[in-house]
């Protein structure tokens, strides 16, 4: 099986803006709405390129949510784009009202998440966004590993009917897929393949997941890592697959412990397959100023945690 290597960081929410900009190239029903932060969420190249299906509609996200519903009627395909925080958070009540409840065709776009937003603290890194969104019926969750699987999931959801929520970030970023690798919503990535231990890993906590099997490889111990880029619908066959394999599985994200890929994952476990399980999250905190380094670090979300994690759910077999 391939190992990763990267030589270039670049960060996600850039995939996000090339492919946004080549989904406006090839598809005119396209348009795309920006809450007052198109240079953040490097809606930029769309902006220039197609001013006409361009709406900056300023700080009034709940106002950006209701014009993307509407436009939808007229078979526009739309795309808003803020910070995570303000594109689940502060407009939970219009997203479930006015899209998820009719099934809209709107892609909601949200660049700064997690705790690798870093500097701008704790009001910003929402870490409850994947819960809050994928607890919607009809709503595809989708949260990508690097800048080309960003650009690859935008591009995807171009042509994928129906709400969907795509979470990106803002950190520059280790680029280890390759940029012609098929993505395909709903059909989790295996990346590496081992017998004794799944883990199970999604956005940022991907790259972090595949340091972490290389410490194992130094122990002795075989870890299969598979990247969940789509939290919803998720992949129950590979899951199953894997940890039938393995007999024991760790979950990997920048989300709470509560409501993220761990619950999804052990809801699976428990109702098909009961195996060990340890999750790999923030711990029911609330996230602080600092590097990302810095944060993954001391809220557990480092290579070493998981290489914890891992050595504790081997002794639960």
């Amino acid at each position: 099986m391939t190992k990763y290597t990267f030589t270039e960081k670049k960060d996600t929410r850039s995939g996000f803006g090339v492919g946004l900009h080549e989904l406006g190239k090839s598809n005119p029903h396209v348009v795309a709405l920006c809450a007052d932060l198109t240079g953040s969420l490097k809606m930029d190249a769309f902006k220039k390129d197609f001013p006409e299906r361009f709406f900056q509609t300023g700080i009034a996200e709940a106002n950006m949510i209701g014009m993307a519903a509407g436009l939808t009627i007229g078979g526009k395909i739309p795309f808003t784009g803020t910070f995570a925080n303000f594109s689940t958070g502060r407009v939970y009540d219009q997203i479930r009202q006015s899209i998820a409840y009719s099934g809209k065709n709107v892609k909601i776009c949200a660049s700064h998440a997690g705790l690798t937003l870093g500097e701008d603290g704790a009001t910003h890194q929402i870490l409850e966004d994947i819960g809050m969104m994928k607890m919607l019926p009809g709503m595809t969750v989708i949260v990508p590993c690097d800048y080309n699987q960003t650009k690859a999931a935008t591009i995807a959801l171009g042509s994928h009917e129906g709400p969907a929520y795509l979470r990106f970030g803002r950190p520059s970023w280790p680029i280890f897929m390759a940029p012609d690798r098929p993505f395909a919503i709903g059909k989790a990535d295996m990346l590496l393949s081992g017998n004794q231990v799944s883990i199970f890993a999604t956005g940022h906590m991907v790259w972090q997941a595949i340091e972490a099997e290389a410490m194992l490889a130094e122990k002795g111990i075989s870890a299969e890592v598979i990247n969940i880029h789509t939290i919803k619908p998720l992949d129950v066959e590979a899951i199953l697959a894997s940890v039938e394999k393995t007999g024991c599985a760790v979950t990997c994200e920048e989300h709470q412990i509560n409501g993220g890929l761990g619950d999804s994952v052990a809801q699976v476990l428990s109702r098909f397959l009961p195996s060990p399980l340890e999750m790999v999250a923030v711990n029911d905190s609330f996230g602080e100023s600092g590097t990302p380094t810095q944060l993954l670090k001391k809220y557990g979300l480092s290579p070493e945690n998981i290489v914890s994690a891992v050595e504790k759910v081997l002794k639960r077999k």
